[in-house]
C-alpha cells in the first residue's frame, strides 16, 4: 500500500516543489515506485520534470472534478520509477468549483483511492496557500512534510499551518501524521541560517529531519532544464542531500 505524503507550507519559496521533484527522483533511483501529484496551479513540479505544461489536457484538475480516472492522467517522466499527475493553470478554478460540492475536502482522497496500492510513495506538491487544494491534499495524505527555509521569517506562519493540520486531524483525517520538518536553503556561512536550525531543532527536536538541504547552484539550475537534480548533476551537493532524505524516509517507514 503506497504511503501518501503531502509536501505543504503556505509560505511560497521555501522549497516545496524542489523537494517534491527531487525527493521523488531520489526515491525512484532507490528503486521505489513513486507517483508525484502536482496540486499547485503554478505547475512547477510538472515543468520541473520536463513536461510541457501548455500541452497538458488531463491532470489534477480533471481528477478532482472526477471527469476522468486517475490512471488516465498519469504520465511517465524522465526520472526512473517516477510517474506524475501533472497540473495546468486551469487548476486555479478548482477552489471556486468545489466550494458548493458535498464533501469537497475528500475529492483528492476519493480520486486516488484506486491507484494507492500501485506505488510505494505518492507525493503531493501543494500550492502555497491553506485553501481547498491544500486541504484536499492533507485529507488524502497519510502524513505531511513541511519544508522550512533557513531564513529570518522561517517560523512565521508555521503555527498557522500546524493549526490547520490539527483541525484536519480532528475533522477530516484522524490518522494524519507529521512526517517531519525539513530545513531547506541552508547556508553554513550565515549566522542566521545556523540560528534558524538551532531554533527549529530546539522547538521540534524529533520532528526535524536529520538531513538539511543546503543552498546549491546546481539545485537552482536543474528545473530550467526540466530535470531533477539526480538527472542533472548526480555528483552535486543537492543530489546527495535529497538522496540522504530519501534514505531517511525509507528507513522511517520500513
Amino acid at each position: 500500500m503506497g504511503k501518501i505524503i503531502a509536501i505543504a507550507n503556505q509560505k511560497g519559496g521555501v522549497g516545496k516543489t524542489t523537494t517534491s521533484v527531487n525527493l521523488a527522483a531520489s526515491l525512484g533511483v532507490l528503486e521505489k515506485k513513486v507517483l508525484l501529484i502536482d496540486a499547485d496551479p503554478q505547475a512547477n513540479a510538472t515543468s520541473g520534470l520536463g513536461l510541457d505544461v501548455e500541452s497538458i489536457e488531463k491532470g489534477t484538475y480533471q481528477i478532482l472534478e472526477h471527469t476522468i480516472k486517475p490512471e488516465e492522467a498519469i504520465l511517465e517522466t524522465s526520472s526512473p520509477n517516477v510517474h506524475i499527475i501533472p497540473a495546468h493553470i486551469d487548476l486555479v478554478a478548482i477552489e471556486i468549483e468545489l466550494v458548493d460540492k458535498d464533501q469537497r475536502e475528500y475529492m483528492m482522497k476519493k480520486a486516488i483511492e484506486s491507484i494507492k496500492s500501485e506505488y510505494d510513495y505518492i507525493l503531493i506538491d501543494c500550492a502555497p496557500s491553506l485553501g481547498l487544494l491544500t486541504l484536499n491534499a492533507l485529507t488524502a495524505a497519510d502524513s505531511v512534510m513541511i519544508p522550512i527555509q533557513c531564513e529570518y521569517f522561517a517560523l512565521e506562519g508555521l503555527g498557522k499551518l500546524l493549526n490547520t493540520i490539527k483541525s484536519v486531524q480532528k475533522v477530516h483525517n484522524t490518522s494524519l501524521d507529521i512526517e517531519g520538518l525539513l530545513l531547506t536553503m541552508y547556508d553554513s556561512r550565515l549566522r542566521l541560517s545556523n540560528q534558524v536550525v538551532e531554533e527549529v531543532q530546539k522547538h521540534f527536536n524529533e520532528m526535524v529531519f536529520k538531513t538539511i538541504i543546503q543552498r546549491n547552484i546546481r539545485l537552482s539550475e536543474a528545473p530550467s532544464y526540466g530535470e531533477s537534480i539526480i538527472n542533472y548533476d548526480a555528483s552535486s551537493k543537492g543530489a546527495s542531500n535529497y538522496l540522504s532524505l530519501a534514505h531517511e524516509i525509507i528507513k522511517k517507514n520500513s
